[in-house]
């Protein structure tokens, strides 16, 4: 009878994140697992470059050696950077993930590296249940050819360097006609990425199980140009409308150099990103730990009698 499964993706620049690998090896070891480790840098694509314009490996090809269907979950220990690289890699084999924050805000993350004794017992005897986010794929064509593609869980960003230059993008959201927006850059977010670059720019919070993507116009030249809600069963296609060089950005950690004549490609994917959640997933409780939305307010008017 074969051993169980399990993998380790950590951030390898973090040294409290090492450890803790270290450390979950043996104990998954010892209880019988057969465990296998690798670092988030293999879901950074990276960037490609106007002298090297073709940087990317097929978004089906990243997962480390040893990750495959058999495996029954993962823990990723990093911040939110790692968790978005780790999905990259693992979410084409269905690969469960229990995200450790060893980082700042953490807002993908599950759990505290203070919690693992007990939450590891938790998870090997499968006392969990998984939330599925959709992700988008996103694909850059030059001439028909597929230059570049991505696995996307939070946004993709399309802007002009330096950033403050304003530039025009042509879009097409399924069959609607084309709409020509001008502004500093776009912001194509799914429902998970609604509460990172999107909501600084000004789009809306959008629950995690709502099938929608969402379009927002950074800092537009127009007061008609705002963010727009839509099904995430239409496909998207962005023609940068500039004769500038344009930067695009998945995620904050892989991104692509675009000329006038590329096209951008964007569908919700096949592929899910599967968290395990610990308890039920509570939404508005994550809002509110974390960017103190709904908070009570503490100092409320009171009547005073007058003298």
């Amino acid at each position: 009878m074969s051993k169980p499964k399990a993998g380790i993706i950590y951030n390898d620049i973090k040294p409290v994140a090492i450890r803790v690998a270290m450390d979950l090896k043996d104990k998954l070891m010892a209880a019988g697992w057969d465990v296998y480790l690798t670092t988030g840098i293999g879901g950074i694509l990276g960037y490609s470059r106007p002298d090297s314009p073709v940087c990317h490996t097929p978004m089906d090809k990243l997962a480390p050696t040893g990750f495959d269907e058999q495996m029954q979950f993962a823990i990723v220990l990093g911040g939110d950077g790692t968790v978005l690289s780790a999905f990259r890699q693992v979410a084409p084999f269905g690969i469960p993930l229990l995200a450790v924050n060893t980082g700042h805000m953490g807002f993908l993350t599950e759990t505290y590296v203070n919690q693992l004794p007990r939450v590891l017992e938790q998870v090997m005897a499968g006392e969990y249940e998984i939330e599925e986010r959709s992700m988008l794929t996103v694909q850059v064509f030059r001439k028909d050819n597929l230059w570049w593609e991505a696995l996307c869980l939070n946004e993709m960003v399309m802007h002009r360097e330096p950033l403050t230059c304003m530039c025009h993008f042509e879009i097409q959201i399924g069959h609607h006609a084309l709409v020509d927006i001008a502004a500093d850059g776009i912001i194509i977010s799914t429902p998970t990425g609604s509460t990172a670059y999107s909501l600084s720019a000004g789009g809306a919070v959008i629950t995690p199980g709502v099938s929608v993507l969402q379009l927002v116009p950074i800092c537009p030249h127009s007061l008609a140009s705002r963010a727009l809600v839509f099904a995430d069963s239409e496909p998207i296609t962005i023609f940068p409308a500039t004769p500038n060089q344009l930067i695009l950005v998945v995620d904050g950690n892989a991104g692509c150099y675009l000329l006038q004549d590329d096209r951008v490609q964007m569908q919700r994917s096949h592929y899910f990103a599967r968290f395990i959640r610990l308890q039920h997933p509570e939404f508005f409780r994550i809002l509110r730990e974390k960017l103190g939305w709904g908070l009570p307010h503490i100092a409320k008017p009171t009547s005073v009698e007058l003298p």
